[in-house]
């Protein structure tokens, strides 16, 4: 199996299509990247900007560049010595327009007669025998008509631009719409009533994405021919895989795609929580990276700035409720007013973090995926229901409960059912009243291979990701650096050791496992959450700049605002439109004061003037830009530390598209902004011609990390075998990182205000493993001959360095 040294993440739209892609390859190989990295490229809605609404699993997009364009692209790739990663989309297709899904058109047109009735997800006894399409406003069937020239020129349904098949022999007597639509296999429905009343599993809680059944040999083998014609082909190397925890046997998935593509690098997005390990026995690598990111981002926050902004967020609403504490125990709510103590802090957050959380997964349980907790209480009744009957309303609480308790987000029976008697622990003691039934839910819920046990699994990631990443993570806002995809916003930070005995772990078990910084889907990029973590060294003085802003600006709501600022903060300077765009998304995610349902209009108008303030208000302006000149530099410190760390610690690395500048991005879709590829090559020259940058808002400085630290990587690969922590020794010693991966010796800055603050490295050496020739700087070309290194030598230019072990020749 080929194994890339790193790759290059390339967002393929039909603005930036495959072609492009290929003109970028000689740039890409002048970076150092080894594997370029592309989004979905099979046949999507017409338009989509991310390609995980697939429509047509035979084809490649056409707006993408089509099958020449992946054809030109693997060419220059491999030409140049690249590999080629795509990613690809198992769970779900796009069902938005119909008429672009010939699997779709053809289960509306036939129903239960269709072919492809096998290999949707349709509960069609819950429907009457139909499936609901979940599109009507209030006008209900009024705006309802007969097409008469549709898609292939047949007559369909018509509701505004939607288009819906008549099935053949339904509208031959002259009906008028409404009796016809009454005759099909399909039911248009108020879109209000998808929540509760939706017949079909789907991505989370987009309707608009409908789940398939890949675990059906046939359904496998057709959605994937395209898949096997690229590896037969020489087109493609590896893979990545969208959401496997959504599939009824991810395990299973797996092993068949790896035999589909000869054993090929296959990765999976899979969210990892705490200590939760890979499944060992699946054939793939590793993880997209999100683990790895949790633990780099981390390490880079200073732990005694703890106290003082858990104080701060308690003290804008972000305390416990009244609600179960979970397994904490009755000594772990803590006081943040009562001590300055980190313990007591973290014990406090880790509460808060708890009871948040139960609360806001039990609110997407009765909430937005209200239907599948009823399907899944219907598939309990179907296979024979609880030895004591129990009517399905307590049935369905008794499922919403356990999702809610439920610690990661999926298990793959017999393995993690360790995780089920957790929930089960928790559920019971959150709900007394419950006890029997919750004990007799778990029993079947547990039975292995079962519909009951097979959706449970598939439907608590979907509560976890709604309920945690998409609305909790919105809500914990103390510091929002924290709040990323793939980590425990309660864990504050990790030490050096901590942090050298995760990657030796990480070594381990999946070498080969991806390592990432930003993503498409991360809340906010590598960049923006490195200058946000710098307020962990200055918790009093973000306390006071928060301050000065909500009396100038004030919302009404504490929580949101420490996210709102905090966010803008970490991405400014930035255009009123995506600072707008933000705050609104973010709040109604967050759902207390607004929500996407039933806007708040007052409330999101006084924030929209808000958010225009820090633009057009000298003084409010000048709170913001007077803390982010007190933090700027020191951003810059952290971003370049922890991208250095991300390029060479244990794993393959990824470079999302442009983070070999300064990103500033939010949220998406502000992470999928357009990329100026003609200014990165131009200062990728300048580098090359011998230039060192400065370290300024070009970014040029972290283009030279980058580029080094990828051509290091994949020109000398025998320096990235093994891992060993370096312990420096002195008065600042606890503001290095370093490591030796086996003759490659990364060392990083870290917590740079206090190290500013204590008057710099002093007298603090780092002790390098042998070399008996020494080692030469990849940045800066300095040679250090000596084994003990005076870090204010080293580290004089840059904040970090990247030193190579000398061979003799």
């Amino acid at each position: 199996m080929r194994t890339p040294h790193s790759t290059y993440r390339f967002q393929i739209t039909p603005e930036f299509t495959l072609w492009d892609a290929a003109r970028l390859v000689p740039y890409l190989s002048r970076l150092g990247v080894d594997w370029v990295y592309l989004s979905p490229v099979l046949q999507a809605e017409e338009g989509s900007q991310h390609g995980y609404d697939v429509t047509d699993h035979s084809r490649i997009d056409e707006s993408r560049g089509g099958a020449e364009g992946l054809q030109a692209l693997s060419d220059a790739a491999h030409e140049a010595g690249l590999g080629v990663l795509v990613d690809i989309v198992p769970n779900h297709v796009g069902v938005a327009t119909p008429s672009a899904n010939p699997w779709w058109w053809d289960l509306l047109t036939h129903g239960q007669g269709s072919r492809y009735a096998e290999a949707f997800d349709v509960d069609w006894d819950a429907g009457g025998g139909r499936i609901r399409i979940p599109v009507l406003g209030d006008d209900s069937l009024d705006a309802l008509r007969i097409e008469p020239d549709g898609p292939g020129g047949a007559s369909v349904l018509a509701y505004y631009d939607h288009l819906y098949p008549i099935a053949p022999g339904t509208a031959d007597d002259g009906a008028d719409a409404r009796t016809v639509h009454d005759r099909q296999h399909y039911e248009l429905m108020n879109w209000r009533r998808e929540s509760a009343e939706l017949n079909y599993r789907r991505f989370f809680a987009v309707s608009s994405l409908a789940a398939i059944r890949v675990e059906e040999p046939w359904v496998f083998d057709e959605s994937h021919a395209e898949i096997g014609r690229w590896f037969r082909d020489g087109l493609v190397d590896g893979l990545r895989v969208d959401h496997p925890d959504g599939l009824a046997d991810p395990g299973g998935y797996i092993e068949r795609l790896s035999e589909l593509t000869g054993g090929a690098y296959i990765l999976i997005e899979k969210i990892l929580e705490g200590d939760e390990p890979l499944e060992p026995d699946w054939p793939s690598a590793g993880t997209t990276g999100y683990d790895a990111l949790a633990g780099i981002d981390r390490v880079f926050v200073d732990p005694s700035g703890e106290p003082g902004l858990t104080r701060l967020a308690a003290s804008l609403g972000q305390s416990p409720a009244d609600l179960p504490r979970g397994d904490e125990g009755d000594d772990a709510t803590g006081d943040p007013d009562s001590t300055e103590g980190i313990d007591d802090a973290h014990s406090y957050a880790r509460h808060a973090w708890h009871t948040l959380i139960h609360g806001t997964k039990r609110g997407i349980a009765d909430g937005i995926l209200r239907a599948e907790v009823l399907r899944l209480a219907r598939d309990i009744d179907r296979a024979g229901g609880l030895p004591t009957p129990t009517e399905s309303s307590v049935l369905a609480d008794a499922l919403a409960e356990l999702l809610a308790c439920f610690p990661v987000y999926r298990s793959y029976l017999p393995n993690g059912r360790e995780q089920l008697e957790h929930a089960l622990a928790l559920a019971r003691d959150n709900r007394p009243d419950l006890d029997a039934v919750l004990v007799e839910t778990a029993e079947v819920l547990g039975r292995r291979g079962t519909a009951p046990s097979i959706r449970f699994q598939q439907t608590s990631g979907m509560v976890m990701a709604k309920g945690v990443e998409d609305t909790a993570f919105y809500r914990f806002t103390r510091l929002t650096s924290l709040t990323e995809v793939g980590a425990d916003p309660d864990q504050f930070s990790l030490d050096p050791a901590a942090f050298h005995a995760l990657q030796r772990r990480r070594l381990d078990t999946t070498p080969d496992s991806m390592t990432t910084l930003s993503t498409h889907d991360t809340k906010r990029s590598e960049d923006t959450r490195a200058r946000i973590s710098v307020l962990s060294e200055i918790p009093d003085g973000w306390s006071g700049s928060l301050a000065k802003l909500r009396s100038l600006l004030p919302l009404g709501d504490g929580s949101f605002e420490n996210l709102l600022w905090q966010s803008l903060l970490g991405a400014w300077p930035l255009s009123r439109e995506r600072a707008q765009a933000y705050a609104l998304k973010a709040v109604r995610e967050a759902g207390v004061s607004t929500n996407w349902l039933d806007p708040d209009e007052a409330f999101e108008e006084r924030m929209s003037q808000a958010v225009d303030a820090v633009f057009t208000d000298p003084i409010a302006r000048g709170v913001l830009e007077s803390q982010l000149a007190a933090i700027r530099a020191a951003g810059w410190s952290n971003s370049l530390s922890a991208k250095l760390v991300q390029l060479t610690t244990t794993g393959v690395p990824d470079v999302y598209q442009g983070t070999e500048l300064w990103d500033l991005s939010l949220v998406d879709p502000d992470n999928r902004r357009p990329v100026d590829f003609d200014e990165r090559g131009e200062l990728l020259g300048i580098q090359e011609a011998g230039e060192l940058p400065g370290i300024d808002e070009t970014g040029a400085a972290k283009l030279l990390v980058v580029s080094t630290a990828l051509h290091v990587r994949r020109d000398r690969p025998e320096l990235f075998t093994g891992y060993q922590g370096l312990v420096a020794r002195g008065s600042a010693a606890d503001h290095v990182l370093a490591f030796d991966r086996g003759g490659a010796v990364t060392i990083a800055t870290r917590l740079p205000l206090g190290l500013a603050r204590h008057g710099g490295w002093d007298d603090t050496t780092l002790e390098l493993p042998e070399s008996g020739s020494g080692y030469v700087d990849a940045f800066t070309g300095r040679i250090f001959a000596d084994r003990e290194m005076r870090l204010a030598a080293v580290l004089e230019r840059y904040p970090v360095a990247l030193l190579e072990r000398i061979d003799e020749r």
